[in-house]
């Protein structure tokens, strides 16, 4: 698979521990951004994965790139552009305490770059991925990746479309989000997205208890966006910021597939868990493997990525079979 993914590179800042920012005065600095999450993992899983996008000409833009190249992404296509290097800052769980997530990304190179070339970029691939974070940025970054929807819908691309809806981002917009992301989704035809994400663009509330009301959700989506044909979503319940239970489910127009649930504990980094989720369910969709497996593989993938600190799955297709066979001691 040749999969093609825009999007913003972010430097991450976490407080070391399980500190509150700033505390120490010391910082962990990460490579992050969602779409180059899905462009990692996809690389190291053996799949050819093309990142577009746009940093600043200097060395916090050098470092970004030279992170994704380091694990197998192809960069050239990354292009300088005037501004800044987004940024996020992040306080880690502790306890009770959930996680939180201070944006600093405004003017940034991405968000103001507009201009890219789709035809080109878009030659010889199978998969263009796009999410809800770069409409959420500016109104020129909203207008390339539906842009690049759109040369892709043309080409024959099929698009993949993770909704990460960032409720502070768009709160910056001040715009309604529904109109633009309702418009990308029509063009895709794999949605991850669960229940809240089908309530936001539908405008009518669903519900994620159980089963059946998930896949009530689902149907009314394919019955929205006639293109949709896969819908991958995982469900989380986070008993404290240590212990997690995960489960994976996969609907198509005509089947549904649920994952028995996964008990997390000893949880080191949960961030990324969800593009590690998508890059698993698109390896899988792309080289061959039914529903089923593509869940299973999505599951695994995102369950692996909350031992690993940082925002980047860095694990193989054996490391996806070993989790799956239930191997859990030392691999000698």
């Amino acid at each position: 698979m040749k999969a093609v993914c825009f999007g913003e590179l972010l430097l991450r800042l976490t407080a070391p521990g399980r500190e509150l920012l700033l505390r120490s005065g010391q910082l962990d600095v990460y490579v992050g951004g969602a779409e180059g999450n899905v462009a990692i993992a996809l690389a190291c899983l053996g799949d050819q994965a093309v990142m577009i996008s746009s940093v600043p000409d200097n060395r916090l833009g050098d470092a970004a790139v030279r992170h994704l190249r380091a694990y197998g992404v192809d960069v050239s296509p990354v292009s300088r552009a005037p501004g800044r290097m987004g940024l996020y800052f992040v306080s880690p769980a502790s306890g009770v305490r959930p996680a939180s997530i201070t944006y600093d990304r405004e003017q940034s190179s991405f968000a103001a770059a507009g201009d890219y070339d789709w035809e080109r970029l878009l030659e010889g691939a199978d998969l263009l991925h796009l999410s809800g974070i770069s409409p959420a940025l500016s109104d020129s970054a909203a207008r390339a990746a539906i842009a690049a929807a759109k040369a892709a819908m043309a080409k024959g691309v099929k698009v993949s479309f993770d909704g990460n809806y960032r409720s502070q981002l768009w709160a910056k917009r001040n715009c309604d989000p529904r109109p633009i992301l309702s418009e990308l989704v029509n063009m895709a035809t794999i949605l991850f997205g669960n229940h809240r994400d089908i309530s936001l663009l539908l405008g009518r509330e669903f519900s994620g208890d159980g089963e059946e009301r998930r896949r009530e959700a689902a149907l009314a989506a394919f019955e929205a966006f006639p293109n949709l044909g896969t819908i991958a979503s995982t469900a989380r319940h986070a008993v404290d910021c240590d212990h997690h239970r995960l489960s994976a489910r996969i609907d198509t127009r005509e089947q549904e597939f649920q994952t028995e649930e996964v008990q997390l504990t000893g949880i080191v980094d949960r961030i990324g868990a969800g593009d590690a989720f998508a890059a698993g369910v698109l390896h899988a969709l792309f080289n061959g493997r039914d529903c089923a497996t593509a869940a299973r593989y999505g599951l695994a993938l995102a369950c692996l990525k909350h031992g690993l600190p940082g925002d980047s799955s860095l694990f193989t297709q054996a490391d996806i079979d070993a989790f799956l066979s239930g191997e859990r001691d030392v691999r000698r």
